[in-house]
C-alpha cells in the first residue's frame, strides 16, 4: 500500500505539488494523469525515496520496483546482464532474464549493449529488469512511450500477467494505456491528484 498525506513539493521556489493526499491500496492498479510538468514524476520519485518533499508524509508498505521514464541501463552491461544485475543475489533465478527477453520479443538482443539498441528496445529491457527484481509495488513512469501499437499490447499483457494481484502505480499521458493497465485514474487538479 502507498499512503500520501498532505505532501507539498517545490522546485526552485515554485510549488509543484500542494497538499497532495493519495491512497493506493495493496493490489490495486492506479494511473496518474496530468499535463507535462505538473509533478507526476516528482510524486513517484518521492514514493521511491529519490526525492524528499517539503512537507507531508509518505508511507510505502512493501518492496518497490521502478521503471524510469528513461531506461537508465548500465552502458557497460549487455541486455541480459542489465536484467541479471538485479538477480545477482539470487543466482537460481538467472534464467528468468532470458525468459523475460523472450516475452518482450528481444531474444536476439541478449548480448547487445545499450548503444546497439533502439529507444524502444532499451525501454523493454528496463521493464524486464523491474519485473525480474519483483517486489510488491511497481512504479511505471511512461513505460510504453516509443513503442509501436503491437509491442505496446504485448508489453501491457506481460505487465498485467507478471504483476497480477500486486500494486501498480502508472504515470502516463495516454488515456488508453491508463484504462488498459489500471482500474483507477487520478487526474491532476490544482496541485494534487483527484
Amino acid at each position: 500500500m502507498i499512503a500520501i498525506d498532505g505532501l507539498t513539493l517545490s522546485y526552485d521556489g515554485q510549488q509543484v505539488l500542494k497538499d497532495c493526499s493519495l491512497r493506493v491500496e495493496a493490489g490495486s492498479r492506479v494511473a496518474l494523469m496530468g499535463p507535462s510538468g505538473c509533478g507526476k514524476t516528482s510524486l513517484i520519485n518521492v514514493i521511491a525515496g529519490l526525492l524528499t518533499p517539503d512537507s507531508g508524509k509518505v508511507s510505502v508498505n512493501g518492496k518497490v520496483s521502478y521503471v524510469f521514464q528513461e531506461p537508465a541501463l548500465f552502458p557497460w552491461l549487455t541486455a541480459v546482464d542489465n536484467i541479471n544485475v538485479v538477480l545477482s543475489d539470487r543466482p537460481e533465478t538467472l534464467p528468468r532474464a532470458q525468459a523475460l527477453l523472450d516475452a518482450v520479443g528481444l531474444s536476439d538482443c541478449r548480448d547487445k549493449y545499450p548503444h546497439q539498441l533502439s529507444g524502444g528496445q532499451k525501454q523493454r529491457i528496463a521493464i524486464c529488469r523491474a519485473l525480474a527484481y519483483g517486489g510488491d509495488i511497481l512504479l511505471l513512469d511512461e513505460p510504453l512511450k516509443g513503442l509501436d501499437p503491437d509491442t505496446r499490447a504485448q508489453v501491457s499483457a506481460l505487465l498485467l500477467q507478471e504483476w497480477a494481484g500486486k500494486t501498480l502505480l502508472l504515470v502516463t499521458h495516454d488515456q488508453t494505456e491508463a484504462e488498459s493497465l489500471c482500474d483507477r485514474v487520478y487526474r491532476w487538479q490544482e496541485g494534487t491528484f483527484r
